[in-house]
């Protein structure tokens, strides 16, 4: 994923644009940029950032503002900051750019620095396994996010050959439905892909705008496409199967592309949709999947 242009350094960016409230943090997250670690691990829960955060050796920063609570502190050295993120690519929207301004714009003269940071950004998450042989409470680290909602449609940006190609094998395979939103293809870090990747599953993951209607989940209103998750659990392209549903990656992918951030995304499986399974203690997988990423980023 490429963008097709950047705001300039020192270009002024009006205060209705970039929102920093009265204590210097930016708008949503109440994050100053001294409060913020080079590693940030991102989880929709809101309870789930104290699970990361009591591995620290220590907490420096402790702050909340709406569904966004942050903990930053230091483990073996490296400082990181668990965050919350709430649930869907909307979320990722506000939380991608906010991160990015934190560290690449100057807040006081709000203007784009000269100098850029990239920053790890790591998702933490739970998903739908697409395939019948992913057990429920085993990991499955996402090589690509395929985009089933329109976040990325309103930045410009032009994606990578290999992105591309993806993208159109899907298309081609599936006939993609004209009703449904059209789709995008991001690609994770390879470097943080190889290393959360080993011994779990690698694969495609469909990000959906929705838990139910979009992941093909039924309970009263039936979906308006018949068989679409057979049809992406059939699909597989350049040695990588289609293997989960879940609601952030492809705005996660997308937007650290577009920014020059490193993003990779972790999920513990909690559902089979094919066996239709639910996991007996999600809990403990989330915990120990947290506690194998952690160990793999700072240890």
């Amino acid at each position: 994923m490429n963008p097709i242009t950047l705001t300039e350094p020192g270009t002024v960016i009006e205060a209705s644009e970039l929102v920093v409230n009265p204590d210097g943090s930016i708008y949503h997250l109440a994050l100053r940029p001294e409060q913020l670690g080079d590693t940030v691990l991102v989880v929709g829960d809101q309870g789930r950032v104290e699970k990361i955060s009591r591995h620290f050796e220590r907490i420096d920063h402790r702050v909340q503002n709406r569904e966004f609570v942050s903990h930053t502190g230091e483990l073996y050295g490296h400082r990181i900051t668990a965050l919350s993120t709430g649930i869907g690519t909307d979320n990722i929207d506000i939380v991608l750019n906010e991160l990015d301004a934190l560290v690449n714009i100057d807040l006081a003269t709000r203007s784009p620095k000269r100098e850029t940071k990239s920053l790890r950004i790591i998702r933490l998450g739970t998903c739908g396994a697409l395939q019948e042989d992913i057990p429920v409470d085993s990991r499955i680290v996402s090589a690509y996010g395929v985009g089933m909602d329109n976040v990325l449609h309103y930045y410009a940006h032009e994606p990578a050959d290999k992105e591309l190609r993806l993208l159109n094998a899907l298309l081609a395979h599936t006939d993609w439905p004209d009703n449904l939103p059209y789709p995008y293809v991001a690609k994770g870090d390879q470097e943080l892909i190889d290393r959360l990747g080993h011994n779990n599953t690698v694969g495609i993951t469909f990000t959906a705008g929705g838990f139910y209607g979009p992941q093909g989940r039924q309970l009263r209103l039936p979906p308006s496409v018949d068989g679409l998750n057979e049809a992406l659990s059939a699909f597989a392209h350049d040695g990588l199967r289609a293997t989960n549903f879940e609601m952030e990656t492809s705005a996660l992918y997308g937007l650290s592309g577009l920014l020059g951030h490193r993003a990779c995304t972790v999920c513990c499986v909690v559902a089979n949709r094919l066996r239709k399974e639910y996991s007996k203690d999600h809990h403990a997988a989330v915990d120990a999947m947290i506690a194998e990423v952690l160990e793999r980023v700072a240890g």
